[in-house]
């Protein structure tokens, strides 16, 4: 896999107007998710976390009972957003959005 590409304020600001419901502030990408109980959203993490493995990339993750919120940044990059940092946004809108239509 290609090493990450840091990101500009204004790249950044120009993929998030293709990102739904994400965020960016204090360097990193945030969005939070509704499940429809505490084990769904740990469900949906032990998803997920494969994917994160494979692409070297492990963002933050806080659990709140049924809300999930996803903090994305490259601490090997010194803490910015980079272009990994949106794919790995874009996968967990893929599964989330997946998950929504199966149930």
């Amino acid at each position: 896999m290609e090493n990450p590409t840091a990101l500009s304020d204004n790249e950044i600001k120009t993929r998030l107007a293709k990102t739904p419901g994400w965020t960016y502030a204090d360097n990193k990408l945030k969005k939070e998710f509704s499940f429809d109980d505490f084990m769904d959203a740990i469900h949906f993490i032990s998803g997920i976390a494969p994917y994160f493995e494979e692409i070297s990339h492990h963002p933050d993750i806080h659990i709140f009972y049924n809300n999930v919120l996803f903090e994305l940044q490259r601490f090997d990059m010194g803490g910015k957003v980079t272009d990994k940092d949106f794919l790995a946004a874009s996968e967990i809108e893929k599964r989330f959005s997946e998950k929504k239509k199966a149930s």
